[in-house]
């Protein structure tokens, strides 16, 4: 492991031309500082041919924009886009521009082979003489670095970036010295601040309210709430507020769940501190009360994207996963849902973990208004294809529950604790009855990506707007 004083140093010691598959994580968000100060240096060699490999794209990451219009990138691999970039693909995009993976797909790809890196960039918080890195310390703390892990294991060069370089050891370090070749030392690599995701707050919308409420009762009927249960939620407001119905329940009933698992907020936080839940499994930190709570709590367990999501791995956490709460923002007759594009074919998102638990968990279950923006979220068939059909249980909007047909043991069970279910196909016409039929969305006809599920199979194309 070698300590160098700058980006540019980096580039005197390996061959920028050579090392153009480049990967980084986005534990940091809108907060991230590395991958534009990097990609500067690509821009202005004027690398052709780059393959991109960060695990999501947020907003604030320009350059890459700016790589994509001045024609250096062939291929982005990634597991989320949104801002300025997804829209850039969506309307400019040349073919196969896109592999759109799931968390746990990435984790799998990468260690299989399937994608093969050169040289992984990964913004660490805190790092140690030893090339020990952990993201739950530092001026940029952003928590656990789960998305990088599977990077430092087999990317051929491994390069970390920090603001702040510590003489201590860590218990448990994320990343291994032994995997690292490089120690940049900068300024700053981000903002904590930015990592915040989702809204963080429960709703207090009257129908995110009847929603979850819904959902709260469904689950609790059906026996899903039960001393030793396993759950995940994610840091939108319904999802949230679910999670409180739950803990009020829970705290009545005297039950412990055995652990919560994904994104990880405040509110997982304070159920783990009160002793309602054994253990929090963190492969991403959703607010700065999560980053904290990963230094202070030891049942607060970091966890790589292979140990959280790859069904190749004999650890993953989210076998063992009881209920999972999912959006969407759109869902079809099929029960395919879509989280990629909007209904224009935008896109928008990506699966991240929506697919994986989906696939994994016991009761999958979708809630969302029925409607939004003045359209009905559900389709004769989805925009795109995010999460399949198969995988998704039941479907909670304000004017009722839905149970996928494949789940006759969920319907007889709701049906026998007094829990009334609707088609949905009949949830659809009332729902085009007060909104009107939305026109069919035309694309085109060309190809700019593809929509993979973790176990490789491509389920959707996605297509220039």
């Amino acid at each position: 492991m070698k300590r160098l004083a700058s980006i540019d140093a980096l580039f005197t010691e390996i061959d920028i031309q050579k090392n153009k598959a480049i990967s980084f994580h986005h534990h940091l968000r809108n907060g991230d500082l590395v991958i534009n100060q990097v990609l500067e240096k690509y821009s202005a060699e004027k690398v052709q041919g780059l393959s991109l490999f960060p695990s999501a794209i947020f907003p604030s990451y320009h350059m890459i924009k700016r790589l994509l219009e001045e024609g250096l990138v062939d291929h982005i691999t990634t597991n989320y886009l949104s801002g300025p970039v997804a829209e850039y693909c969506s309307k400019y995009g040349e073919s196969d521009l896109l592999t759109m993976q799931t968390h746990g797909g990435r984790a799998r790809a990468i260690q299989e082979g399937k994608s093969e890196i050169d040289i992984a960039f990964i913004a660490a918080p805190c790092v140690n003489l030893s090339g020990d890195a952990v993201g739950y310390k530092g001026p940029s703390k952003c928590g656990s670095l789960g998305y990088a892990v599977a990077d430092s294991l087999h990317a051929k060069t491994v390069v970390l970036l920090t603001d702040y370089l510590v003489d201590e050891e860590f218990a448990n370090p994320e990343i291994l010295g032994r995997n690292v070749d490089y120690v940049i030392q900068l300024d700053t690599i981000g903002d904590s601040k930015g990592i915040v995701s989702g809204t963080t707050k429960i709703t207090s919308n009257p129908i995110g309210v009847k929603i979850a409420t819904k959902t709260a009762e469904f689950l609790q009927a059906v026996g899903a709430i039960k001393e030793g249960f396993s759950f995940q939620s994610g840091a939108g407001g319904i999802s949230l507020k679910v999670t409180d119905e739950l803990a009020r329940f829970m705290k009545e009933n005297k039950i412990k769940a055995s652990f919560f698992s994904g994104g990880i907020t405040g509110y997982h936080v304070g159920m783990l501190e009160a002793g309602m839940v054994d253990r929090l499994y963190d492969v991403q930190c959703f607010d700065l009360e999560a980053i904290d709570s990963l230094a202070r709590n030891e049942k607060h367990i970091a966890i790589s994207a292979s140990q959280y999501a790859n069904p190749a791995d004999e650890n993953q956490v989210i076998k063992d996963l009881d209920i999972v709460i999912l959006g969407a923002t759109e869902i079809d007759l099929q029960y395919n849902v879509n989280v990629t594009t909007d209904s224009h074919g935008i896109i928008m998102g990506g699966s991240g973990g929506h697919s994986d638990t989906a696939s994994e968990a016991k009761i999958t279950v979708i809630v969302s208004p029925l409607m939004k923006g003045r359209l009905p979220i559900i389709k004769d068939r989805v925009t795109t294809v995010t999460t399949l059909g198969k995988h998704v249980d039941v479907f909670v909007t304000e004017r009722g529950i839905a149970i996928n047909p494949l789940r006759q043991d969920l319907r007889n069970l709701a049906k026998e604790n007094g829990i009334k279910i609707v088609e949905i196909e009949d949830l659809y016409k009332k729902a085009i009855s007060i909104t009107g039929k939305p026109k069919d969305l035309v694309h085109s006809s060309k190809v700019i990506g593809q929509v993979m599920d973790r176990t490789y199979e491509i389920i959707d194309q996605l297509y220039r707007k």
